[in-house]
C-alpha cells in the first residue's frame, strides 16, 4: 500500500467540504478517500467494536495503523505540504489537550449544525 486511506462520513456536509479542501492540498497525491458508506460490512463490524467508524474520522495509514479522529486530522495534516506548520503545532505538548475535546465537541454536534446529505456513488 502507497497511500494512506482516510475513511470519512460521506453524508456529513462538513466532513465533505473538509475532504474537499484537504484533497486539493494533497498535491503529492499521499491519500485516498474512501466515504465509509463503501466499507464493506465485515470491515465495518471489525472496526465498530474498537469505535463506531461514524463517530470519528479514520485513517489507515501505509504501516498499517489505524489512527481517529484528532490523531488523523493531525496526520493529514503533517501530509499535507501547506499545512505542516499546522500539525507542528497539533504536535506541541498538551495540544492534544485542547484538540482532541474540541474535535470531539465538534463531531458530536457535525450533524445538528450541518445536518445531513443523502449518499450517492
Amino acid at each position: 500500500m502507497d497511500k494512506h486511506i482516510v475513511f470519512y462520513d460521506a453524508e456529513c456536509p462538513l466532513c465533505r467540504a473538509v475532504k474537499a479542501v484537504l484533497q486539493k492540498l494533497d498535491w503529492l497525491g499521499k491519500i485516498n478517500w474512501a466515504p465509509l458508506q463503501e466499507v464493506n460490512e465485515e470491515t465495518r463490524e471489525r472496526i465498530n467494536r474498537y469505535k463506531n467508524m461514524y463517530d470519528e474520522i479514520y485513517m489507515y495509514t501505509r504501516d498499517k495503523k489505524v489512527l481517529t479522529g484528532y490523531y488523523t486530522i493531525r496526520k493529514i495534516l503533517f501530509l499535507l505540504p501547506v499545512t505542516i506548520p499546522l500539525a507542528v503545532l497539533m504536535h506541541l505538548p498538551f495540544a492534544k489537550n485542547i484538540g482532541d475535546p474540541a474535535y470531539r465537541f465538534i463531531s458530536k454536534r457535525r450533524y445538528r449544525w450541518f445536518g445531513r446529505v443523502p449518499y450517492s456513488r
